[in-house]
């Protein structure tokens, strides 16, 4: 040990060790928490869902328990009842510390949502019966922020909306349809199936705009100094 080599190959082999087991506790949590995040989206939207994390080292920020900069991203298969729905979520600020009431807070939740052409077709398809059976396509203006649910029989279209936080398809011209399928009938079908993508969602989020592009409709959900629940509030929160 009077040796100076020996001393500073003990000292690198030393914080070798160290470092690879830093490494390797830092890849574990990383692992655990992006099981932890991946599992309650996908339960809250019903598709697969890839996490990752912020530059700042994962393990320091799962010991203090706060964490930032998530990004979450969905398969884009669906989200509830929508065909062709993508997540594209960030979330921030958000601090564990459970109690009988809740897992923790969060600070901001960011989400976009892009809904394809394709997907607005078969799910209203699926979806609405009778009135679905009939769309064979889809086409949309975003010059006008509509969108045309097309048929053998004629046409309708809607506007995309936000309204008491969630989003509406208003139906604003029918064609064709007239004898056989009245707007009367129509709008409360649509009404009560988009209720169905965002009634219930957690901790406040909401819809705070909607956009219609070429490619079908982008909606942004947003939510601020929530309350994150735990698993008896929330199943889809088990183990947060």
């Amino acid at each position: 040990m009077r040796d100076p080599l020996s001393i500073v190959l003990v000292l690198i082999i030393v914080v070798a060790v160290v470092v690879a087991g830093l490494l390797g506790t830092e890849l574990y949590v990383r692992h655990e928490a992006d099981t932890v995040v991946s599992r309650a989206v996908s339960c809250v939207v019903q598709d697969q869902a890839d996490v990752s994390f912020g530059a700042r080292p994962f393990l320091l920020q799962h010991l203090s328990r706060h964490y930032s900069d998530i990004h979450v991203e969905t398969a884009g298969n669906q989200i509830r009842g929508a065909k062709g729905m993508k997540l594209d979520l960030w979330l921030d600020d958000i601090r564990i510390q459970q109690t009988a009431d809740s897992a923790g807070t969060m600070g901001s939740l960011d989400a976009t949502i892009k809904w394809t052409k394709d997907g607005i077709k078969e799910t209203v398809q699926n979806a609405i019966p009778f009135f679905g059976s009939l769309i064979s396509g889809v086409k949309t203006s975003p010059s006008d922020g509509t969108i045309e649910l097309q048929s053998a029989m004629g046409a309708i279209t809607t506007k995309p909306a936000v309204s008491n936080g969630g989003l509406t398809l208003q139906v604003t011209n029918l064609t064709g349809l007239g004898f056989t399928l009245p707007k009367e009938t129509v709008q409360p079908a649509l009404d009560a199936f988009m209720s169905t993508l965002t009634k219930n969602l957690p901790m406040g989020i909401h819809a705070d705009s909607v956009s219609v592009t070429d490619d079908g409709v982008t909606a942004k959900f947003v939510t601020q100094n929530a309350t994150i629940p735990n698993g008896q509030q929330d199943p889809c929160f088990q183990g947060v």
